[in-house]
């Protein structure tokens, strides 16, 4: 295996913080970008090279690429995954919430692709892994901006990965299910602030009791990395992955059963 030049996002935590670690384990040059970068001393501690990176700033992002290339005059792999998640009824949460939803799960990463790419078309290769969710193909209630922005990611990807192709460049998608990640832990809160004390109180003040226990039986974030690795690796990954607790259930459910149907399944969990 040949070593590579990765850029991983939301590198100080979770998911992007385990990958990050796998990844230098793997012999790889590993680059982590969070806002909290003091999150990340083990990273520089393993080898790696931590950056601060806020996925709001566009000055951030340049800087988090040009740094990466100036050192090794190449990119092999932008690993997307850094985001935020957002609870609420659509009638309650703010717009200027839905915003920045949009702006760090769709358009950072969006940016970030606009800027590796001229180094990637230029070495006729790389590895563009976008991490989404089974929520790019489903939806449930009291997400819709977060079901929103990956739904939308993923359709970005899908016609990235058609316009790249040509270059050499591979584009994958990584559908977690549900995982053991401190990600979940303001749904609750999220829920009881945005629609705890309208129309919705009943509804959402279930659903925050059910997120509050609703993680117990999550795969360890280790499946999760596995499959990004195995993407990055591989020599030609598939376009997909889903994995973890549920995953690949949940998507068949909702790619067969007609949409009613799968309405009711999903509303199970507001009662």
């Amino acid at each position: 295996m040949t070593a590579k030049v990765c850029l991983v996002t939301g590198a100080s935590s979770g998911i992007g913080h385990a990958t990050a670690l796998a990844l230098l384990r793997a012999g790889h040059s590993v680059y982590g970008a969070a806002r909290r970068v003091e999150k990340m001393d083990d990273l520089r501690a393993a080898g790696g090279h931590p950056l601060k990176m806020d996925a709001r700033n566009e000055d951030d992002l340049r800087r988090a690429v040009d740094t990466v290339l100036d050192a090794r005059q190449r990119i092999d792999v932008l690993v997307n995954n850094a985001g935020t998640v957002l609870h609420g009824a659509v009638e309650d949460v703010p717009l200027d919430s839905a915003r920045d939803q949009l702006e760090v799960n769709l358009l950072a990463p969006a940016r970030l692709v606009q800027l590796v790419l001229p180094a990637m078309r230029a070495q006729r290769s790389g590895t563009i892994v976008n991490v989404s969710s089974i929520g790019g193909e489903i939806a449930l209630p009291f997400g819709a901006w977060y079901y929103a922005s990956k739904h939308a990611l993923e359709a970005f990807s899908d016609t990235l990965r058609m316009e790249v192709e040509p270059f050499g460049i591979d584009v994958v998608i990584i559908q977690p299910g549900i995982i053991k990640t401190e990600f979940e832990d303001q749904t609750a809160a999220q829920l009881r602030e945005n629609s705890g004390g309208g129309a919705y109180r009943e509804m959402t003040e279930a659903m925050a009791r059910h997120g509050e226990t609703g993680l117990s039986d999550g795969s360890d974030p280790s499946v999760v990395v596995d499959a990004i690795r195995c993407a990055i690796e591989a020599e030609k990954p598939e376009t997909r992955y889903a994995v973890g607790h549920l995953a690949e259930k949940l998507l068949e459910l909702n790619r067969t059963l007609p949409d009613r149907e799968f309405d009711q399944l999903a509303m199970r969990a507001t009662k």
